[in-house]
């Protein structure tokens, strides 16, 4: 029977760079995740105190509504399940759109700033009224 010797090794920290490289990236991810979850804690604590006008509230019904708005098809929402990602996350929508009125022609229309869009023209096609876009402008210029 062959008898196995162990020897006790110091590991330096060169001996242990890969380790290290390999924390580090690690660290990364974890830092990322963290700040990840802070933020969604800061979103929700924020969308839990925040209250909506009797407009917005009936423009987020009609944004959230599959056979009018249906926003939550193609767009991440506050509040919203199961969204979709074909079209960009609706968040700080004063900062993207300063004048309400081209939010509104955004929603009216999408093919007069981007013809190849896949949003359907919702004045334009009687998808939904213009007192009801008017209803939806308001709320998505609340996020």
């Amino acid at each position: 029977m062959q008898q196995k010797t162990l020897t006790k090794r110091t590991l330096t920290s060169s001996s242990c760079s890969h380790i290290n490289t390999a924390f580090t990236g690690f660290g990364k991810v974890f830092k990322a995740l963290i700040l990840l979850s802070v933020a969604t804690i800061s979103c929700t604590a924020y969308t839990q105190t925040k209250t909506l006008s009797e407009t917005q509230a009936q423009g987020k019904v009609l944004a959230f509504e599959r056979a009018k708005g249906n926003c939550l098809a193609c767009h991440v929402m506050e509040e919203g399940e199961l969204p979709g990602n074909a079209g960009p996350p609706l968040v700080m929508m004063k900062v993207r759109f300063p004048e309400k009125s081209v939010l509104k022609q955004q929603i009216w229309d999408a093919t007069i700033r981007n013809p190849k869009t896949i949003m359907p023209p919702f004045g334009r096609h009687g998808i939904l009224t213009e007192k009801e876009i008017d209803a939806v402008v308001d709320y998505v210029y609340s996020l």
